[in-house]
């Protein structure tokens, strides 16, 4: 059976995430931040005392993987592990100064990311493009290796 590549949506989404990942690396270079590393940061800025495990479902990654973000983002001197009050096992998470002025500086260069990736659609259809890839995302999340918890 002949399956033109083309013809499969799975195929194009994999090379969207390619480009993606390509565009915000070249915006974001001088940083040294990956979109993970990235991901990590904010949602600890957001969220200041988050844990380790929340931080991992927040972002849709699994807890290994995070853990390792984590490490290297501690021994950049970026975030900070403290343990918890409430038990002891648990590592609360928060951005340095250091990861902070950092993310400072990725920011706009996470920005024009953004918009770069989205400048080949008309303006009138990014909008609805953004609408579709969240329907799609949100209904197969339970099918990730990793399910986001929007709860």
């Amino acid at each position: 059976m002949r399956i033109e590549l083309e013809s499969l949506p799975g195929h194009y989404i994999r090379r969207l995430q390619q480009i993606a990942v390509a565009i915000f690396l070249q915006e974001t270079e001088a940083t040294g931040v990956t979109p993970v590393q990235y991901a990590a940061l904010q949602t600890v800025a957001n969220s200041p005392g988050t844990d380790q495990r929340t931080l991992a479902r927040s972002i849709g990654f699994d807890t290994s993987t995070i853990a390792g973000v984590v490490d290297r983002l501690e021994a950049r001197g970026l975030l900070l592990r403290s343990a918890s009050p409430d038990d002891r096992r648990v590592r609360l998470l928060s951005l340095t100064d250091a990861g902070q002025a950092l993310l400072d500086e990725v920011t706009p260069g996470m920005q024009r990311a953004q918009v770069r990736m989205l400048d080949p659609l008309p303006k009138d259809q990014r909008a609805e493009f953004l609408r579709m890839l969240r329907v799609l995302v949100t209904a197969n999340n339970e099918l990730s290796r990793a399910p986001r918890d929007d709860g």
